[in-house]
């Protein structure tokens, strides 16, 4: 978990900062080329150094585990566009007025569209639940130009303080609010959705503390919080995802039907299954790196059990 500069050593400060310097110096370098050549350059980059990074690894053994008919062939192509678009989408979050300029009128479709008008129009709570799939910040500048109303989005702090730093600043110029994840940013995002606001969150994360549901076949402990607040202040629950174009630079948002309200564990286990569905059509959209699969309490795969 990230920690505040005064719980760190002098020698972590140290590596922190250093990292710090490479990374903006790299980001810095990128941003005096033209916005549609700096993050096709990113992308490339990334992609080159993930089997140096451990990416590569991350991406087969989860792969390997949730869709052994895959081939050699298929792995090495999903596991090359996964580098790719996750370099594409530092790139963007760090190129905040070219990202917005560009996405302000990206496509919408899908039966959520109406229901997110309809719900906007009333004045209701939306909850836009959003994945790493593409790059989800091309919903949250696409929708608040829809809908004139800003949407909140809930974030997790970086480990690097000094990196963590210019990556925040970069949020807060595709909108406002945002919320930290932890005790405070929870209480201001209750709080606006008490009020009738729009928030974005991302539900595609492990979560200590979460629910054994399945997702590609598999336990994957997820966080049922998303779906407790939704009913808690009837909100209308949309699952949303970015899909990145094959220009490699724009994205249609696509926004399925609301999530109907039943239980926790049911409605999340619906948003699994959207995302699943989602990710299946576009394998090398969604971020593999991440270690979704991974064991708590007892719960998730065991470490035995993986590739």
């Amino acid at each position: 978990m990230p920690v505040e500069k005064s719980e760190l050593s002098r020698f972590e400060l140290g590596k922190y900062y250093v990292a710090s310097l490479f990374l903006k110096g790299v980001i810095g370098g990128m941003r005096l080329l033209p916005y549609g050549t700096r993050i096709a350059a990113m992308g490339t980059l990334v992609r080159g150094l993930a089997p140096l990074v451990g990416f590569r690894k991350r991406v087969r053994n989860n792969l390997k585990l949730t869709c052994p008919e895959l081939s050699e062939r298929d792995i090495n192509r999903i596991s090359a566009e996964v580098s790719d678009n996750a370099g594409r989408a530092m790139m963007e979050h760090f190129s905040p007025e070219g990202f917005t300029a560009r996405q302000r009128n990206a496509k919408l479709s899908g039966p959520g569209v109406a229901a997110f008008d309809a719900a906007s129009a009333e004045g209701r709570p939306v909850m836009i639940i959003a994945a790493h799939f593409g790059h989800y910040l091309a919903t949250r500048i696409a929708l608040q130009a829809r809908s004139g109303r800003p949407l909140g989005c809930l974030y997790r702090r970086m480990a690097n303080p000094y990196f963590n730093e210019a990556y925040v600043e970069a949020f807060y110029k595709t909108g406002s609010p945002m919320f930290e994840q932890g005790r405070r940013g929870m209480v201001e995002m209750v709080r606006s959705l008490k009020g009738g606001e729009m928030i974005a969150i991302v539900s595609d994360l492990h979560v200590h503390g979460g629910e054994e549901l399945m997702f590609f076949g598999k336990p994957a402990v997820t966080s049922v919080l998303n779906a407790e607040l939704a009913m808690k202040f009837n909100a209308v629950m949309i699952p949303c995802y970015a899909v990145r174009q094959a220009n490699g630079l724009d994205f249609e948002i696509v926004m399925h039907d609301p999530v109907p309200h039943s239980d926790p564990k049911t409605m999340t286990q619906c948003i699994n299954d959207d995302l699943e569905q989602m990710v299946r059509q576009h394998m090398g959209q969604w971020f593999w790196i991440h270690r979704r699969w991974k064991a708590w309490n007892g719960l998730g795969v065991q470490p035995e059990d993986m590739p």
